[in-house]
């Protein structure tokens, strides 16, 4: 089965977009690797594989783009200067404390964690591009969800006892 690169583009940007997105945390960053990925598939023969282990291969070309942005990110890090304090809606602190929880993962647990609640991947599909069984897979994203879970109790906790804004209309 022939793959042709622009209709694996149409059928994964929207997910590989999603991965990033969450992975890097910029729209503008998640957006130059979902091109890289399709840059260096354009350079290369795609596999003639089933469908998920197309898309695995995809993912694992993915993955290791947002782990080399990481590791340039954890290079180039500088201390800045806050211009100062400002107070963030409720709903950017807990968006604030899901990115700080992502990042603080192991690097293949939060990989496996978006590939399967971002991206939408199957197990086998995580364990091909991540070089895990779909075993290992679900284990890692089961740990995953239970140390997210731990870390962001309190921030949600903190955000449902915030009242809602009122609409300025009567009842």
């Amino acid at each position: 089965m022939t793959v042709d690169p622009e209709a694996l583009f149409i059928a994964n940007q929207h997910r590989l977009f999603k991965y990033f997105r969450r992975a890097v945390g910029q729209t503008d960053t998640a957006r130059d690797l979902t091109q890289d990925v399709f840059l260096r598939v354009s350079r290369t023969a795609v596999p003639e594989a089933a469908d998920g282990e197309v898309r695995a291969w995809l993912f694992r070309i993915a993955r290791n783009l947002a782990l080399d942005h990481y590791r340039k990110r954890v290079r180039q890090l500088y201390p800045v200067a806050l211009a100062g304090e400002y107070s963030r809606p409720p709903s950017q602190d807990v968006d604030l404390a899901v990115n700080e929880a992502l990042t603080a993962l192991a690097d293949l647990d939060r990989d496996v964690f978006l590939m399967r609640e971002v991206a939408g991947l199957g197990y086998e599909e995580i364990g091909r591009a991540c070089g895990l069984t779909p075993d290992a897979a679900r284990s890692r994203i089961h740990r995953a969800r239970l140390q997210l879970r731990a870390q962001l109790a309190a921030p949600i906790a903190t955000r449902r006892t915030i009242p809602m804004r009122q609409s300025g209309r009567e009842p």
